[in-house]
């Protein structure tokens, strides 16, 4: 590792899913909405939650949470939609994270990161980037690109693709 590596500072949002805080690359992060209402589309996975109208596009909304075997994220006035992309095989899709809160953008030199811990070989990790250390507490920082497999950002992909929110032509007929 260089010393250039080494003293690297990335730009982290962290937010919170239950008690843990997790973190994203803010080159990741496109925006953070309030929470609003999901359109169900059926036979979805169950952290799935549904689909959202974002200016007009349809963007999937994703519970990580139930992604990560936790219960459903509750509504409540911290709830939020993180708009992330996901590059997955060259193709590179917009989605939507539940989180409970969103707390800061945090800037953590690479040395104050320890690689993800290895948990046998039943539980997959690799989407865990790393573990930031601030002050005395651990941020689990995410790869939000090895969190979603291939099939479900194909999956993901569907939703959106090339389909026009109908919300948004409800809004432009009655406008």
């Amino acid at each position: 590792m260089t010393v250039a590596e080494m003293t690297q500072t990335t730009q982290y949002l962290t937010y919170k899913l239950g008690d843990e805080v997790f973190a994203l690359d803010i080159g990741k992060v496109r925006e953070v909405l309030d929470f609003t209402e999901v359109t169900k589309v059926p036979n979805m996975p169950g952290y799935m939650r549904g689909v959202i109208n974002l200016r007009g596009s349809v963007v999937p909304v994703v519970d990580l949470r139930k992604k990560f075997g936790m219960p459903a994220t509750e509504k409540t006035v911290n709830t939020c939609v993180i708009i992330a992309e996901v590059t997955v095989d060259k193709s590179t899709t917009v989605l939507g994270a539940l989180a409970d809160s969103v707390q800061e953008v945090v800037d953590l030199e690479s040395g104050y990161i320890e690689p993800a811990p290895k948990i046998g070989t039943k539980l997959r990790t690799d989407f865990i980037k790393g573990m930031g250390k601030q002050n005395e507490r651990f941020i689990i920082i995410l790869d939000v690109d090895k969190v979603f497999s291939v099939d479900e950002v194909s999956l993901v992909e569907s939703l959106g693709a090339g389909a026009e929110c109908p919300l948004a032509h409800q809004a432009a007929v009655a406008g």
